[in-house]
């Protein structure tokens, strides 16, 4: 059998609609950051959608790490790729990424409950629901930077 074949005919299907419709190219656009990033290597001058398609593509790695024995919820994970396609992560330091991405799995059952039980039960994500989602993702990580600032100021 040839998974790969097998899971790109059926891994769509077997998705929850939210999950689909935010995860829907990236196995494509991060196979083409992992060729971009091989190429880059040989230290060619790149232009800056290649530079911006490398540091998305870096940022999705960086996001897709996971502890062993410890998965995330759906909706977690949605909310994080949901960010991720939409450049909120784009111009954000590496090194923050994993305290932005604890910020936004506690406080999205927190202040989005309903939106967060029904990513759960696998209903489909609307337009209304994914402006709320990265609106709150954006005040997350505004609050971290200015909680920072506050420290660093003290």
């Amino acid at each position: 059998m040839d998974i790969g074949r097998s899971v790109s005919r059926v891994g769509g299907k077997a998705q929850l609609p939210a999950y689909r419709a935010v995860a829907g190219d990236l196995r494509l656009s991060y196979s083409q950051f992992e060729e971009l990033e091989a190429f880059a290597r040989f230290g060619t001058r790149l232009d800056e959608q290649t530079r911006h398609t490398l540091e998305r593509g870096r940022r999705v790695r960086e996001l897709l790490k996971q502890d062993q024995y410890d998965p995330l919820p759906v909706a977690d994970q949605i909310a994080v790729l949901l960010a991720v396609i939409e450049g909120i992560f784009d111009h954000l330091p590496l090194d923050k990424l994993g305290q932005i991405e604890r910020k936004i799995h506690q406080v999205f059952p927190e202040q989005l409950t309903g939106l967060y039980q029904q990513i759960q039960a696998g209903e489909p994500l609307a337009d209304e629901d994914r402006t709320a989602l990265l609106n709150l993702i954006k005040r997350s990580i505004s609050s971290i930077f200015e909680e920072q600032d506050s420290d660093g100021n003290a």
